[in-house]
């Protein structure tokens, strides 16, 4: 099972992202506590942009301000940070 390439924040590859994270995460660390999974998501952020937010995210969640439920629940509020709102800040940006 191949591991999911680098994300750096692109609208344009967060569904691809999220895909392959949430297999790998049933094929290999299904196991895991959530905390690990997420931490072992965010392995895979970097580069760009995206460091400020990962480095946010790290911080909550050492402080433990952050609760996710599941894995599944922090893919979803990445693709809604990173994927419909750059969309529509593209299409504004288009439509000026």
């Amino acid at each position: 099972m191949a591991k999911p390439l680098v994300f750096n924040g692109e609208a344009g590859k967060v569904a691809g992202f999220i895909i392959v994270c949430r297999l790998y995460l049933r094929m290999k660390i299904r196991e895991a506590m959530v905390e690990e999974q997420i931490q072992w998501i965010l392995s895979y952020v970097q580069r760009g942009s995206i460091d400020v937010w990962k480095e946010n995210m790290l911080e909550d969640l050492k402080a433990e301000e952050t609760e996710y439920e599941s894995a599944g629940e922090f893919l979803t509020g990445l693709k809604r940070e990173f994927g419909e709102r750059n969309e529509e800040a593209k299409k504004m940006a288009e439509l000026k």
